[in-house]
């Protein structure tokens, strides 16, 4: 029923990752392999493309359904409709930032500091335009096909660049001095793809199998036993996404609680919980949490 585009290069490991986890999983003949499939009846057609290309594509309607970056949206200008940011990208679950960056050592510190005519290297040449003017910068914005970071300062002054950490802009020297987007991943359709009602129907239940799959990363299920003298202490410990499930077990004065609770905590949750009176304890993963 849909065609489905999904990225290569950066963000294809953690897509492709991110698909089989939601019983979505992509074969293909290699890795190198463009055209792939997955076996769900809502998917007719899997190609894998590089993510700048894939706005303008989906606008056209030579595929339905997508993912990539809202960078690549903003920078192509593409009529497409956004289902909603996806938080995953190639190293995290934070997204990138589009920024402007200068070397460490240049007086510039705001935007409105660039002089005119001022050199700018970037692979998003419309978007650090756009900036550029509405700041009232007269620039002259020169497309990169990579190492942009390295261009300063012999052939720019300034690169617009893509970064999740900072990390490798502060090794090549340069300080960021404005964001220009923040940038989530995102799955995007073509307006009239999604106008109709069999298919936009189609793309939500992929959307919720996504959605919920990137929820469950970030929480376990915790279950545990506690006599009833201690129950008030550890519920009140125990956090929940609504509230612990709690039962009493059979011929006892003790009860069976379980609760879905944020993984981030669980290395300090357990020991709390079993200082307050919980025995067998068990934190179990998840693989989907759809509310």
């Amino acid at each position: 029923m849909l065609r489905l585009v999904l990225p290569k290069g950066s963000l294809e490991l953690a897509t492709l990752e991110l698909f089989e986890a939601a019983d979505l999983a992509v074969s293909r003949s290699s890795s190198v392999n463009y055209r792939a499939s997955i076996a769900d009846p809502r998917i007719a057609e899997v190609l894998i493309l590089r993510p700048q290309e894939i706005p303008e594509y989906i606008a056209e309607g030579l595929f339905d359904l997508g993912i990539t970056g809202r960078d690549w949206v903003e920078e192509t200008g593409s009529d497409v409709v956004s289902l909603g940011e996806l938080h995953y990208s190639k190293a995290t679950d934070r997204p990138i930032q589009v920024v402007l960056a200068v070397a460490d050592d240049s007086p510039v510190r705001e935007v409105t500091d660039l002089r005119p005519g001022v050199r700018v290297s970037t692979e998003y040449p419309r978007l650090t335009a756009r900036f550029l003017e509405s700041h009232g910068i007269r620039a002259e914005v020169r497309l990169s096909h990579g190492a942009t970071e390295a261009k300063v300062p012999e052939i720019a002054d300034a690169v617009v660049e893509i970064t999740e950490t900072g990390r490798a802009l502060r090794a090549a020297g340069l300080r960021v001095v404005a964001t220009v987007l923040t940038s989530y991943t995102e799955l995007i359709a073509n307006p009239a793809s999604h106008a109709d009602d069999g298919r936009r129907h189609a793309m939500q239940q992929l959307r919720t199998l996504l959605q919920g799959t990137l929820v469950a990363r970030a929480r376990v299920l915790v279950k545990l036993n506690v006599s009833a003298a201690d129950l008030d202490r550890v519920i009140g410990v125990l956090p929940a996404m609504k509230a612990p499930t709690v039962s009493q077990l059979f011929g006892g004065d003790a009860f069976a609680v379980e609760a879905v609770v944020p993984k981030k905590d669980i290395n300090v949750l357990i020991p709390a919980l079993k200082d307050l009176g919980a025995e067998d304890i068990i934190e179990l993963p998840i693989a989907k949490i759809v509310p």
